[in-house]
């Protein structure tokens, strides 16, 4: 079994329902900080000759640095959800396939939690279902007996559910491999491979080529048939933990 660990972010970009077509489980990682101003509430759309962020506003409190993500509250004041849908329309609506996801996509939208990872989740699981994706999803905070920091909260998942492969998004390796190789992958007998994905082109829309556009963008440009196909053409051979060490260090 092959498991992947991730936050769950706003409109993810294409590598991130990449990781999810790989594995056997997916485990959104939602009981630790929010991160301000992060993927976690925002992500971009393509616009004519630019870029657009879309942006989750969330609920100020007094403790809001030690907000978890799933304790996190969607301020509903700035009527936000039009303001995207909006967006969206302007950005899209000469899009090949606009009348078949804008439906699916104000569906979502029109899902009234005020929870940001409730919301964020169903979306990227709906998105996921869509698009023919049959990964199992998981959240953290729904497991027991899971325990640790960083690495060790990675693998402490892992065992819980049985997953002996882990596929790791590379940003990762900054701390998995900080103090050995591997981490505590290896201290736990689980095999290690590093996600390696080079972003495929498409016709969009509007030239030139936008890469690492939320994946809205794809949607809209090429259908729900034809996403996943275009998704898994970005898709090299992931590295083993020793290899992609060994890239790391050439690089420095």
């Amino acid at each position: 079994m092959t498991c992947t660990i991730m936050q769950p972010t706003y409109l993810p970009w294409l590598g991130y329902f990449d990781l999810i077509d790989q594995v056997n489980d997916f485990v959104f990682l939602d009981n630790v900080q929010l991160v301000k101003r992060s993927w976690q509430v925002r992500n971009k759309i393509k616009m004519i000759d630019d870029e657009l962020y879309l942006t989750i506003p969330i609920k100020k409190n007094t403790h809001r640095d030690i907000t978890f993500i799933n304790q996190a509250t969607i301020f509903e004041g700035d009527n936000w959800r039009n303001c995207h849908l909006k967006s969206l329309e302007q950005c899209y609506k000469k899009s090949n396939f606009y009348k078949l996801v804008f439906p699916f996509v104000m569906e979502q939208y029109e899902h009234k939690t005020n929870n940001l990872a409730d919301f964020t989740i169903k979306f990227i699981c709906e998105i996921s279902t869509k698009i023919g994706i049959n990964t199992t999803f998981t959240r953290s905070s729904e497991l027991c007996n899971i325990s640790g920091k960083k690495d060790s909260l990675l693998t402490s998942i892992c065992k819980s559910l049985d997953s002996k492969y882990y596929l790791s998004p590379p940003g990762s390796s900054v701390y998995i491999e900080s103090y050995n190789p591997g981490g505590d992958f290896k201290n736990s007998n689980i095999d290690l491979y590093y996600h390696n994905y080079k972003h495929p082109e498409y016709r969009q829309l509007n030239t030139p080529f936008s890469p690492y556009i939320c994946i809205l963008d794809l949607l809209f440009n090429q259908g729900f048939d034809n996403a996943l196909k275009t998704i898994r053409n970005g898709r090299k051979s992931a590295y083993y933990h020793i290899n992609y060490r060994h890239i790391l260090n050439q690089n420095l």
